[in-house]
């Protein structure tokens, strides 16, 4: 298996560890939505981005436009993950996740790119 490709499989294991449970709504993701300040509902959204984000990464290294889309879209989400975590005053330990995620998608990224030159 390529790096790429064990990369891809991290990236969308990763992301639908983390979109399935804010898509089902379970109760902790109910309390993560509220204290972040988001409805239930725009929470389900970005579960759902999460993961249509995880299924293009996870094709990405057949089909390397769509993988390098599902890159930076989840790095959007990384960067409005840490943007919230930061207005909300969580501390460095909440910001924790998403910047370990930024660089996991980082990694793949540079991985999928350098595989197209």
């Amino acid at each position: 298996m390529s790096l790429t490709a064990a990369l891809a499989c991290l990236v969308a294991l990763t992301y639908v560890g983390f979109g399935a449970p804010k898509i089902l709504a379970l109760p902790p993701m109910r309390r993560l939505a509220a204290h972040a300040g988001f409805s239930v509902p725009a929470y389900r959204v970005i579960g759902a981005l999460e993961v249509a984000g995880a299924a293009a990464a996870a094709v990405g290294p057949a089909v390397p436009p769509l993988g390098v889309l599902a890159g930076a879209g989840l790095l959007l989400l990384m960067a409005g993950a840490v943007i919230t975590h930061a207005r909300r005053g969580d501390g460095v330990r909440a910001l924790v996740p998403a910047t370990v995620c930024a660089l996991l998608v980082t990694a793949y990224l540079t991985s999928l790119l350098t595989t197209l030159e």
